[in-house]
């Protein structure tokens, strides 16, 4: 079964997601094709791709119906490539999200969202209810449309391939939709998905102002990147960028440390799968305790500053 995995990308670095979507089109077998559509700058991306272990071919698409990899214009271009393909992968990003349904339409076959694992070449396992459950489901279309959640799976290897980039073409413009410009967010932080340690705030810091004075010494301390809960991005508190949970970004670094945050189900099914979660709340009975492998019932006014302190 070959696989073509779509490669999430600024131009000159590919998004780390796609690594783990590169190991899971490997588990579902056969071949894995990457592809690489961008508006004349992709170029940069296509050479570090075809580096990733397990690649064997980088495809690249280089036109400027391809700038910002609008999805009305790449679904057309990976629809036409599928011919030779048997599954279709991409990262569960803003991105894949809205390229992949598109893909499956045009293909007529279902999609597999979201996945976490690889059970067999048509099957995979999913969560559903906030994570509160797994389902296992197979597929039966002859093609395979799948997104992929970036923290169940553990990222190829960026060096050791030796893949070959060749030039693809599609349809070109849909002439539905322009890529004007990305005003992106610029931080010396780790990005939130990609982080090895994540300070989250919630409601209970009261403003913004309060939430920069507690969580940023932290998170500068640990070297960490921030989050926050919908409650406290909900309040203004901070940008919708940082917000972890169902909503939000799904999260799993190697320590995620939870200040002031109850634990309602939305942002728990964004950071259960964290290897440690530690949970700092004055509530003894706040339901982020339920899930924390360290917990500390105290007032964050007092503890979180004494902790920084003494880092």
């Amino acid at each position: 079964m070959s696989a073509l995995v779509l490669a999430e990308h600024d131009g000159g670095k590919l998004n780390p997601a796609t690594l783990a979507t590169v190991t899971a089109a490997a588990a579902v077998g056969g071949p894995v094709h990457v592809l690489v559509a961008g508006g004349g700058d992709a170029s940069a991306a296509a050479d570090e791709a075809a580096k990733v272990e397990g690649v064997e071919k980088v495809l690249l698409a280089s036109d400027a119906a391809y700038a910002g990899q609008l999805a009305e214009n790449v679904a057309p271009l990976v629809a036409g490539l599928m011919e030779g393909y048997d599954a279709f992968l991409a990262p569960a990003t803003t991105t894949g999200k809205n390229i992949a349904p598109r893909v499956a339409a045009m293909l007529d076959v279902m999609q597999v969202s979201d996945i976490i694992g690889v059970e067999g070449p048509k099957t995979f396992t999913r969560p559903i209810y906030a994570g509160n459950a797994i389902a296992t489901v197979e597929s039966s279309d002859s093609k395979l449309v799948i997104t992929v959640r970036g923290t169940a799976f553990d990222k190829a290897a960026a060096e050791g391939g030796s893949a070959n980039v060749e030039a693809a073409s599609g349809p070109g413009d849909a002439g539905l939709s322009t890529f004007v410009g990305l005003e992106a967010t610029e931080s010396e932080r780790p990005e939130l998905t990609s982080a090895g340690t994540i300070v989250s705030g919630g409601r209970a810091l009261k403003d913004g102002e309060t939430f920069e004075q507690i969580i940023t010494p932290l998170a500068d301390k640990l070297g960490a990147a921030i989050g926050a809960s919908r409650a406290a991005v909900d309040a203004g508190y901070v940008p919708n960028d940082y917000q972890v949970g169902q909503t939000g970004k799904i999260v799993a670094p190697e320590l995620y440390i939870a200040i002031g945050i109850s634990g309602a189900i939305q942002h728990l099914a964004g950071m259960k799968d964290s290897k440690v979660i530690v949970a700092i709340n004055k509530d003894p009975d706040a339901p982020i305790f339920q899930v924390a492998d360290l917990g500390l019932v105290a007032d964050l006014f007092d503890a979180v500053p004494e902790l920084t302190s003494k880092l």
